[in-house]
C-alpha cells in the first residue's frame, strides 16, 4: 500500500510542477516559453485558464491526500 500511495505521491509531484509552470505570472515567466505569452486583452481569465487552474487544485488535492495518507501509514 504505501508502494502505491509513493509512486501517487511521485506523478502527482511531477505534473503539479508542471501546472503550475504552465501558469501565467505576472510577467509570463515560464509560460512564455510553451507559448502562454500569447494572450486576448479582453480582460478576464479564459476558459483555458480556468480549467488549469481547476486542475491544478485538483491534482493539489490528490497530492496533499496522498502525503497525509503516506504519514498515517508510516507512522502506525
Amino acid at each position: 500500500m504505501t508502494t502505491l500511495f509513493t509512486i501517487l505521491l511521485v506523478a502527482t509531484s511531477a505534473i503539479l510542477i508542471l501546472l503550475v509552470l504552465l501558469h501565467k505570472g505576472r510577467g509570463g515567466g515560464m509560460s512564455d516559453m510553451f507559448g502562454g505569452g500569447v494572450s486576448s486583452s479582453l480582460g478576464g481569465s479564459s476558459v483555458a485558464e480556468r480549467n488549469l487552474d481547476r486542475f491544478t487544485v485538483g491534482i493539489g488535492v490528490i497530492w496533499f491526500a496522498c502525503v497525509i495518507a503516506l504519514g498515517l501509514l508510516l507512522a502506525y
